[in-house]
């Protein structure tokens, strides 16, 4: 007894078109994961420059209470940006990140040309020979003092600092009156 073959009626599989998009899919799914990684390490690799940046902002915020509470200067007029005031003594716009100067103001006129920072080096205690001097070019610190009325000003301290292509900021913002 002879059977005669019957046609196939369904298709069964996949054709190469349903796979090769398939297959795209999956590579820009793998494509978005990989980007999602490299940021979660640029993001990891930056967290010492965000509590630097932290760090330099408060310093720099200390060093316009400073101005008031300590007496280095003769009135609460000063305390305001050089554009604001003619007695203003606090820079315009950002300024690389130096030292104080003989006043102990940050971003004042007098302050150090050197964008170094000396850390301790490894007996732990600052001023000592294994000192650790580092260069901070990378980083900018401005002041920015607004007044609201004529017994309230608003400081604003923005640090920038560039990690690889991105520049990152941290704003620190309080407020001043002239009565300590």
């Amino acid at each position: 007894m002879l059977t005669t073959p019957r046609p196939h009626t369904g298709q069964s599989g996949f054709t190469l078109v349903e796979t090769m998009i398939a297959l795209i899919i999956l590579a820009g799914g793998l494509l978005a994961l990989a980007g999602a990684f490299a940021q979660g390490m640029v993001m990891v690799s930056g967290t010492h420059y965000h509590q630097f940046a932290k760090e330099k902002a408060s310093e720099a915020m200390e060093s316009v209470f400073t101005a008031r509470d300590a007496g280095k200067i003769p009135s609460w007029d000063w305390i305001q940006n050089k554009s604001s005031h003619p007695n203003g003594i606090f820079k315009d716009g950002a300024q690389p990140l130096c030292g104080a100067g003989d006043d102990g103001l940050l971003n004042t006129d007098d302050d150090e040309d050197d964008e170094l920072e000396t850390l301790p080096g490894r007996d732990g205690i600052p001023g000592t020979d294994d000192d650790e001097v580092l260069t901070i070019e990378r980083f900018s610190r401005e002041i920015e003092i607004t007044q609201i009325h004529a017994g309230l000003r608003r400081i604003r301290v923005i640090i920038r600092y560039r990690l690889g292509n991105l520049t990152r900021e941290y704003e620190l913002v309080s407020h001043i009156s002239p009565f300590a």
